[in-house]
């Protein structure tokens, strides 16, 4: 493509989201979006001919631009799925790579101007025993700095399992119940809710996935019995504004009856 043509593209492009950003915003938009940021590995390799740990790079670049996204919209939660418990059995060390990265994620995050302006609070959620101690530890920093922060949550979920998330919440119960805290014909879904990783968080309004799979991937089973779902074939590095305005769309297109 010509440098004229790319020229003439980006522009029939940009007019194109600004006219569709406003429309949406007329709309109800999603208070939560939960995001499956799939096609790392797969974008490396096919887009950029280099290893995995490139693709990792720029999906990070990618969540930063998909945070402003979702503030510019309006949306006020977004959860990402980050790291699941089964991504350890991945290769040494692209484990390692992923866990410095997220390490150094979170330190850059706590410590970024814009998040304090912008009142961001971070919450991580999964077994933090399976985590390497530094990473442990900037979770802890990332979250403290931001604790009192309400315009704005990232949830990220990292390593993370819907299915062990649900053990974990039924085994607390279990105490409560054997201890005569809790009384047995008392449990509802709000208890259960209650016993997640992160009580009192909203479900997702809306879960989108990239790189074409059409599947949950054990993530958030729990919270997502009446999430609008969306797949787009775009992976997670190249995803564009454009994508995900278009998903938002989909949402409010739909009527939601929440099994009514």
């Amino acid at each position: 493509m010509s440098p004229i043509s790319n020229f003439i593209r980006k522009q029939t492009y940009g007019r194109y989201e600004n006219k569709l950003e406003k429309e949406l915003k007329r709309n109800r938009i999603p208070n939560h979006v939960a995001i499956i940021m799939d096609g790392n590995r797969r974008y490396a390799e096919e887009t950029m001919k280099a290893d995995a740990n490139q693709g990792h790079l720029k999906g990070k670049e990618k969540l930063e631009e998909v945070l402003e996204w979702c503030r510019d919209l309006g949306v006020k939660i977004l959860t990402v799925y980050a790291f699941s418990t089964e991504n350890f059995s991945r290769k040494e060390d692209e484990v390692s790579f992923l866990m410095n990265l997220l390490e150094k994620t979170l330190f850059e995050f706590a410590d970024d101007e814009r998040i304090h302006e912008k009142r961001i609070r971070l919450k991580v959620i999964g077994d933090m025993d399976t985590m390497p101690e530094k990473v442990a530890e900037a979770i802890r920093h990332a979250e403290e700095k931001t604790s009192g922060y309400s315009d704005f949550f990232l949830n990220m979920a990292v390593a993370y399992s819907g299915r062990q998330e649900i053990k974990d919440a039924v085994k607390s119960i279990a105490r409560k119940v054997r201890s005569g805290e809790l009384n047995i014909d008392d449990i509802d879904e709000t208890t259960v809710s209650g016993h997640m990783y992160s009580p009192g968080l909203l479900d997702p309004d809306l879960v989108l996935r990239t790189s074409g799979e059409l599947r949950l991937s054990n993530f958030m089973l729990w919270q997502l019995a009446y999430s609008e779902l969306y797949f787009s074939d775009i992976y997670w590095p190249g995803f564009r504004k454009l994508d995900f305005l278009r998903a938002i769309r989909s949402f409010q297109q739909r009527s939601r009856r929440f099994g009514q």
